[in-house]
């Protein structure tokens, strides 16, 4: 009986930790949700409110994982990696740093990045590029690097905000530096691995894939798309992809489908699929009048991508885009800036407004099934879905509804 106990206990370890959220855009870093159905009503007018907590500043969205909520945010000169209890909000530990971060245009001055959680570690990325590696069962700092010291990296417009990669052993950063502009680090010890390019940085979060059966870390720069081996940091592609703008960015992530790769940018950049052959990129499509990223990533689902066109103030549109044409589907005009997440055939968007929306992943039409507004705005972190249950963020509140 204590056998059949201790497997029957493992298998259900090993469920919930299929259904964490442990770093930016889910599991698969694509923004894709496969744990437990949601459900496609709720009682009452609105999903149930588990529970709230006031919290500091930040666009960094929370992670889940065994259990804990791991949040990055800002509590007066100190930025804070904060582990809760996911089932009531509770802080379990605390580790924090001083900042000293200011931002130029008035907007938040807490952390950007999402942290990522990955072999009983939390790495976080700050504002200003401090890099830190956290014990996720203590909270007990385990190394630090200041990379915009170490790499050179001037300031820029809205400081450092992509999430790193956690790629076999090596944690790798869209660093933007003289001395570096793409730095793997030692996930166990902090040490520098490799650099590769001088690229400035972007706010974009750097993604894998296999191609041919070669592993790749792709890092989105503010110069384009980079193909990196990330055992070895031989860079095997680049293609350049940026606005003539000086004031503009790059911020969605590159999404990976076979061996093709889709990549999106505002500031009449314009989106592109990309096929990738060994250490060559070719061409498939590229435009401005399909799918203009600003900042939220897009997700797809049977060939279809569904995500948002237009800057964020300008009331960008909500689409549908066929992946292998790029012609338009359907277009949600002054849609308003968000997130989408996909659950199975639903689309989870969370408006800046603070409304959730649960619609139909179809390229027929926008079709809402459930609407409600959860957060007051301006909520522009990206949500986590773990376990059918939702956190996200505004800029001082986390709430935690139950979507099952």
């Amino acid at each position: 009986m204590s056998a059949l106990a201790l497997i029957v206990v493992a298998a259900a370890g090993t469920h919930v930790a299929a259904q964490d959220w442990p770093q930016f855009l889910g599991p698969g870093r694509d923004g894709r949700y496969t744990g437990p159905p949601l459900a496609e009503r709720w009682p009452g007018g609105g999903p149930t409110q588990l529970w709230s907590r006031r919290v500091g500043a930040g666009f960094a969205g929370p992670v889940v994982a065994g259990g804990r909520v791991i949040l990055f945010h800002r509590l007066g000169g100190r930025e804070v990696v904060e582990a809760l209890d996911a089932g009531t909000g509770a802080t379990v530990w605390r580790y924090d740093y001083p900042t000293s971060y200011r931002d130029d245009f008035g907007f938040d001055e807490g952390p950007r990045s999402v942290p990522v959680v990955h072999d009983g570690r939390v790495y976080t990325f700050g504002a200003q590029g401090q890099l830190h590696a956290v014990d996720l069962e203590t909270g007990a700092g385990v190394w630090q690097v200041d990379t915009h010291d170490r790499y050179g990296v001037r300031k820029g417009f809205f400081g450092a905000a992509g999430s790193p990669l956690v790629e076999d052993g090596r944690v790798i950063a869209n660093v933007g530096g003289r001395r570096g502009g793409i730095v793997a680090f030692g996930a166990a010890t902090g040490d520098e691995l490799w650099t590769a390019t001088t690229h400035e940085a972007s706010y974009s979060s750097p993604a894998a894939g296999t191609f041919g059966g070669r592993r790749l870390a792709l890092v989105f720069t503010r110069t384009g798309l980079v193909g990196i081996d990330p055992a070895s940091g031989e860079v095997r592609f680049e293609n350049r992809w940026r606005s003539r703008l000086g004031a503009s960015v790059n911020a969605a992530t590159p999404l990976v489908v076979g061996d093709r790769v889709f990549i999106s940018a505002s500031y009449g950049t314009g989106a592109a699929l990309l096929r990738v052959d060994g250490g060559t990129l070719s061409e498939e499509w590229s435009g401005d009048d399909s799918m203009t990223n600003h900042y939220a990533t897009a997700v797809i689902h049977d060939g279809v991508l569904y995500g948002y066109h237009g800057r964020q103030e300008y009331s960008p549109s909500l689409r549908a885009v066929d992946l292998r044409s790029g012609a338009v589907h359907w277009s949600e005009d002054r849609f308003g800036a968000g997130t989408v997440t996909l659950a199975g055939d639903l689309l989870v968007i969370l408006r800046e407004s603070g409304e959730l929306m649960l619609a139909e992943a179809t390229p027929e039409a926008l079709r809402p099934i459930a609407r409600a507004r959860i957060l007051r705005g301006v909520v522009r972190a990206y949500p986590a879905l773990a376990g059918g249950r939702l956190y996200a963020r505004n800029t001082d509140t986390l709430v935690a509804v139950d979507l099952r």
